[in-house]
């Protein structure tokens, strides 16, 4: 237990079993309204603060519990094995929501915002991907100062998670537009309800039902310098460490769904009987299970390594290249665990009510990893670029 938390190791075990007991009760009975309205109930957050769950990441200073970065993946992984809409919107309460401003904001804004996380008083959503470029050099919404000093924001961004319950928008938009540098991008804490701040509808996801997507326009918004974050110019590396950070976190939420796969997969091999034997004594079920049960452990050992790393230096020289690492094999995992699921539940894992939990539901929830944070590509060229100028070489706590 990190030396610094309010909390006990007891209270925290006992918590980590109230957060299971949560996502796979009252989460898991509220999913079928939300799979047809597409939005979570006020009682999905009412639950959610009820349970600290948009307290217990957070430093002590600001109300939370002083937690390490493994104790807050712990708590993740828990919830995780729940619906995936909910899931993906408490990831994001838990690293991006709060952290960039932590991390890069000026002391007024901090000052004034941060301990109103803790009970959702505010929520933030994080904005770079636009339909008319990308997520890096090629970002077109700018930001550009007036005569006033302030900077005034135009241009749109595109499949923006959580915009049906934010409050701000941590944008990137380019503060020097004629420059072909990363130095071009700054960083932004907007308002939502600033003038010429617009949402643009989009349209239901296949899985992760409830975590409200949406487009972004900005027409000539006016924001005062204190909006800045860090410094001009500093945009990609914010958004890179920010996104390396929130990497681990989908792993994370992939490592909950994978283990829940796990454990329904191993109930139903037991149950099922052909010729007078349950199936989980067939050699292929076992091998499958086999599959399952070595990259579940391969990908927890991955997100602990990654956490202890971050806990001992969020900037170290590892944490992005291992941030893409898990977060890239935690889609190998999920590929792996859900497709052998459906396998051992045969016919039955395509119908919606399932007496093991939620099978199909799991199965489409999983496949929006795959471009969360980024496409494996993206991990790809990642992985790729740090192995290379290090020569192959990587840390490890032993």
């Amino acid at each position: 237990m990190n030396p610094q938390a309010t909390i006990t190791d007891e209270a925290f075990q006992a918590y980590l079993l109230q957060i299971r007991a949560l996502a796979e009760g009252p989460f898991e009975e509220m999913q079928p309204e939300i799979e047809v309205s597409n939005r979570f109930p006020q009682r999905f957050y009412d639950l959610a603060r009820d349970n600290d769950l948009y307290r217990f990441y957070l430093p002590a200073e600001y109300g939370g519990w002083g937690l390490s970065e493994l104790e807050i993946l712990r708590v993740q992984e828990e919830f995780s094995r729940g619906p995936g809409g909910m899931r993906m919107h408490l990831h994001h309460a838990a690293d991006m929501n709060w952290r960039i401003l932590d991390d890069y904001g000026c002391p007024a804004l901090k000052a004034r915002y941060m301990d109103k996380f803790q009970d959702k008083s505010i929520y933030c959503n994080f904005a770079i991907t636009e339909q008319t470029g990308g997520t890096g050099a090629d970002i077109h919404t700018t930001a550009v100062k007036d005569a006033d000093g302030n900077y005034v924001l135009n241009g749109e961004k595109w499949l923006i998670s959580h915009t049906d319950c934010s409050d701000f928008t941590y944008v990137i938009a380019a503060t020097d537009p004629d420059s072909d540098k990363d130095s071009r991008l700054s960083a932004f804490f907007v308002p939502t309800d600033a003038p010429g701040f617009e949402l643009v509808p989009m349209p239901h996801m296949m899985g992760c039902r409830g975590a409200g997507h949406a487009g972004l326009r900005f027409d000539n918004v006016v924001l005062s310098p204190e909006h800045l974050l860090g410094e001009e110019g500093q945009g990609m590396e914010i958004a890179m460490h920010s996104l390396s950070v929130s990497r681990v976190h989908i792993a994370a939420s992939n490592l909950g769904m994978a283990q829940r796969m796990l454990e329904i997969s191993l109930a139903r091999a037991e149950d099922r009987v052909t010729f007078g034997k349950p199936i989980a004594s067939r050699q292929m079920i076992k091998r499958e299970i086999a599959e399952m049960q070595t990259y579940v452990h391969a990908l927890r050992t991955l997100v602990h390594d990654f956490a202890r790393d971050f806990d001992d230096d969020p900037h170290g020289a590892d944490i992005e290249e291992k941030a893409a690492i898990a977060k890239l094999f935690s889609i190998y995992t999920t590929r792996i665990v859900s497709d052998a699921m459906l396998e051992i539940f045969g016919g039955d894992g395509y119908f919606e009510d399932n007496p093991y939990g939620p099978v199909e539901r799991l199965y489409r929830d999983a496949r929006a990893m795959w471009l969360e944070e980024g496409a494996p590509n993206v991990q790809r060229i990642t992985i790729a670029r740090a192995c290379q100028q290090r020569k192959g070489e990587l840390s490890y706590r032993y």
